[in-house]
């Protein structure tokens, strides 16, 4: 039977989700204004405008292991299966589109009430703008009504654009996520959060430092008005 399977390239054992995006109107402004921002992010850099996305990591698993058993010839790497958990963090990850260098913080919880102070410490940190593009997904903490009031007590500074629905493939916050876990939190182990912690803040300039660039995109407005025209409903 594995013959057979193999034969055809089948695997039954094995299932893969996927999330489909409603095609619609909405979808097509939203994707319109993210990538209008990507393409033209380093022309607004150069007016002191960034374009800036910002994701979640959320109830990240601190984990503490016995140390690896790397690979060797003949034999492949071993981790041990047991370890002792260390509860639970959050992080929240800025992305600047046109160098591709990120900042990072901790949230005490993933909510409206903890996002916006992390918000306003990085504007501060960046004051010498004139604004920032911020892209995002639609989540509770990115659309609640005190977020949205906090955004139009900034006197503009702040302009968010959010990812459709289904779509958060679209924030390349989620590139850079990707990145700094194969780099810096894959195979390893803390016996604290506060070790943890002081991983993540020493890793941080390390990635700028050594890995930081802008983002290849090649999906731009047109590709994607094509490929909505031809799939919508």
């Amino acid at each position: 039977m594995r013959n057979i399977l193999a034969d055809v390239d089948l695997q039954p054992h094995r299932t893969r989700y996927w999330k489909t995006p409603r095609l619609d109107a909405r979808f097509k402004e939203r994707a319109e204004q993210v990538l209008w921002c990507y393409a033209n992010a380093s022309r607004l850099a150069q007016r002191g405008t960034w374009v800036v996305c910002v994701d979640e990591i959320p109830t990240f698993q601190v984990l503490e292991r016995d140390p690896l058993r790397r690979a060797i010839p003949g034999s492949i790497e071993q981790q041990e299966f047991d370890y002792t958990r260390h509860g639970t963090v959050n992080m929240l990850v800025f992305l600047v589109v046109h160098s591709g260098l990120m900042e990072l913080a901790f949230l005490a919880s993933n909510d409206a009430e903890h996002d916006r102070p992390e918000l306003e410490l990085f504007r501060r940190q960046h004051k010498e703008l004139h604004g920032i593009f911020l892209i995002q997904d639609g989540g509770s903490s990115h659309v609640a009504a005190s977020t949205r009031s906090y955004f139009g007590d900034r006197g503009g500074w702040w302009k968010p654009r959010y990812t459709p629905a289904n779509a958060s493939w679209l924030n390349q916050a989620e590139i850079l996520i990707h990145a700094f876990k194969h780099y810096y939190l894959k195979r390893s182990s803390w016996k604290s959060q506060e070790e943890f912690k002081t991983h993540v803040l020493a890793s941080g300039p390390e990635y700028n430092r050594r890995y930081a660039h802008p983002f290849e995109w090649t999906w731009t407005n047109q590709k994607m008005r094509q490929w909505f025209a031809k799939h919508e409903a």
